[in-house]
């Protein structure tokens, strides 16, 4: 698709501004405003700016609208004025444009600014792509609309950390300003990659792939690595390049952000960005006027020209490597592919260094025949042991394999990942993927969470490892090959939303699935047959009550639907060994029913009574569970290390 900006530039050099925020800044408007907002409180302040970069020879000034999206504003509670901000916004650049032209006789272009949602999309964020899409359009719709009937000249979607995200800024462009030019520009990391993981290569020929007018890169680390990431995207496309990037990284200077590049050394860059290829130069964050004026000095002295790339479009190599098949990858692998029936059991990781209960319990286990031990990871946003230790210990000391349970509570998607690929370097094999209760739950409520993924992004992250790929879509070599596990609640009180919630995490990439206790086989049987479009095998939990108190806890505290004949029975109970004989009972009458229904059951163990799930699983399934006091698979090397217990 021919680019409609050479149309208008004739491919020569063009020159854009700075930064707005920086002369703002400059001017004393403090951070915490609205800058945005500017354009209807102070346009004489943001007018000046735009007159001051065309005074230094910028052709194209981009209007102050770089949050001016729906979900920016809505922190400054200004979500109703997405319209009223924008256009003023491009009438206040078209007036100084205007006033340039009639002044000095030149020509300058007004390009609407358009900068990210500032949140996480999905599958890694709560943010759908329709929502991001509308929000994106709402904006756009504004700038091409203009605050007197004249719009924006063209759009510059600038400093999207993520391929998705500029993805759906681009088709709400085609959407609500079909007519106007679209240029698209990423912003990278040190390395001249994506904040998403792609390569600069990867992002230029997604992006020229979806019909835009020109691409680029700016913000970033400062100059040297635009050009890098510039020098890399001309292999491979030959639209238009655009190069705009800070002035370095700012430093602290007496409680001021300062910028340290001279307009000198932003100028020297001026000229090997030409030379790379780019047609459009510029700044971002801490470029002044004085830095454009030295930049168009720089580009006369070498003639301002276009560049040829030359050579044939080059796309890259993206190799993925998928895991082996689910019934090779580990035990539980096996039995989930061949619909075997699965039995596990959940160990909590003790609240000190000393597992030898832990570990005791799990060679108990798989002595009576056990598949698998599941570990919790910080349950109940508890501070323990770290599940993956306890998990490795049991495998190495057991010979009975794990399911991690991972959450994206207290953890950013790079520590993911990190977690992740050495879990599968240590022998980790299965994952159970969940959101993770937050910390307001647990016994410190004043600790941070992190949650930069949720359960669906994180089968995402899983789901790409496993096919060699990190999260940015770059190759890793080898797959970790984890099988893929999932929670679900039958019982929640909304379930149009868990239903929803457990298709996307099958669409993600999930395996298996692993219940809330189950108390109520009604619900349970509702539950499987709302998932029957989409289903995947689900394994029932089960939890063997120890009081009317826990079962109280369960229903109130943990929304776990108990019913009140169930309720009924606990409080009949009249001394604690009688409550634990009638919660072993209730779980045994429903491991027994729901097997039926379902491929597995996980048994929980409340506070450490691992000869309780044994008793419940041992007496509802004598014929898949076996006493014979010897793991079911034994593993000389590994009894050795239980028997110092």
């Amino acid at each position: 698709m021919a680019s409609r900006l050479e149309a208008v530039f004739d491919r020569r050099t063009i020159l854009c501004d700075g930064a707005m925020g920086t002369s703002l800044y400059a001017r004393g408007v403090f951070i915490n405003r609205c800058y945005d907002e500017l354009n209807l409180s102070q346009p004489d302040l943001v007018r000046g700016v735009h007159e001051e970069y065309l005074q230094a020879g910028a052709e194209i000034v981009e209007t102050n609208t770089f949050g001016a999206n729906p979900l920016r504003l809505q922190r400054y509670g200004l979500a109703d004025r997405v319209a009223e901000i924008n256009q003023a916004g491009v009438r206040l650049a078209r007036q100084a444009v205007q006033q340039f032209a009639e002044k000095q006789a030149g020509t300058a272009f007004v390009a609407g600014s358009v900068g990210p949602l500032g949140v996480h999309l999905e599958p890694l964020g709560r943010t759908g792509l329709d929502e991001a899409r509308e929000a994106f359009a709402a904006q756009i719709r504004a700038l091409a609309a203009g605050g007197s009937g004249v719009g924006a000249d063209l759009l510059i979607i600038e400093t999207m950390p993520a391929l998705n995200e500029a993805e759906q800024a681009v088709l709400a462009a085609r959407m609500a300003a079909p007519d106007l030019p679209i240029a698209v520009m990423i912003t990278v990391d040190e390395d001249a990659n994506c904040l998403d993981g792609a390569s600069a290569e990867t992002a230029a020929v997604r992006i020229a792939s979806w019909g835009v007018d020109a691409l680029g890169c700016n913000c970033s680390v400062g100059p040297a690595t635009v050009l890098t990431a510039i020098e890399r995207m001309a292999a491979v496309t030959d639209l238009p390049l655009m190069a705009m990037p800070n002035a370095g990284m700012p430093r602290s200077v007496e409680g001021r952000n300062i910028y340290l590049c001279s307009p000198e050394y932003m100028a020297s860059f001026a000229r090997k960005f030409i030379r790379a290829g780019a047609q459009f130069v510029g700044g971002c964050c801490g470029t002044t006027p004085q830095h454009i004026k030295a930049m168009k000095s720089a580009l006369r002295a070498v003639g301002a020209q276009t560049a040829s790339h030359g050579g044939a479009r080059k796309e890259p190599i993206v190799t993925e490597t998928p895991p082996a098949p689910l019934e090779q990858r580990s035990r539980i692998g096996r039995l989930i592919g061949n619909g075997e029936f699965v039995t596990m059991v959940e160990i909590v990781p003790p609240r000190g260094i000393d597992c030898a209960k832990e570990l005791h319990g799990a060679h108990e286990l798989a002595c009576a025949g056990v598949h698998a031990i599941n570990v919790p990871d910080s349950p109940r946003a508890s501070a323990r042991m770290s599940a993956q230790s306890l998990c490795i210990q049991i495998q190495q000391k057991t010979g009975i394999e794990t399911v991690l349970h991972y959450t994206c509570r207290d953890r950013n998607v790079l520590s993911i990942q990190s977690d992740l690929l050495g879990a599968s370097s240590i022998g980790m094999k299965n994952i159970l993927c969940l959101t993770g209760d937050p910390p307001r739950l647990g016994n410190y409520p004043d600790a941070t969470a992190v949650y930069d993924v949720d359960a669906i992004g994180l089968v995402n992250i899983v789901h790409r490892l496993n096919h060699g790929l990190d999260i940015g879509g770059n190759p890793i070599g080898a797959s970790t090959g984890f099988t893929i596990a999932v929670a679900a609640n039958p019982g929640v009180p909304d379930l149009d939303h868990e239903i929803r919630r457990f298709a996307w995490k099958v669409e993600a990439g999930a395996e298996y699935a692993i219940t809330q206790p189950v108390f109520d086989l009604r619900i349970l049987e509702a539950f499987l047959k709302r998932i029957e479009g989409f289903r995947i095998p689900v394994v029932a939990g089960i939890w063997p009550l120890t009081s009317l108190r826990n079962a109280e806890f369960m229903k109130n505290d943990l929304r776990v639907s108990v019913p009140d004949e169930i309720l009924a029975r606990m409080a009949r109970a009249s001394t604690p060994e009688l409550a634990r004989a009638e919660g072993i009972r209730i779980a045994q009458e429903m491991l027994a029913a729901a097997s039926a229904m379902v491929q597995g059951v996980q048994v929980s163990a409340p506070f450490g009574r691992y000869s309780a799930a044994a008793e419940v699983l041992a007496a509802a399934l004598p014929g898949r569970l076996h006493t014979s006091g010897q793991p079911a698979s034994p593993h000389p090397s590994r009894e050795a290390g239980v028997g110092q217990l």
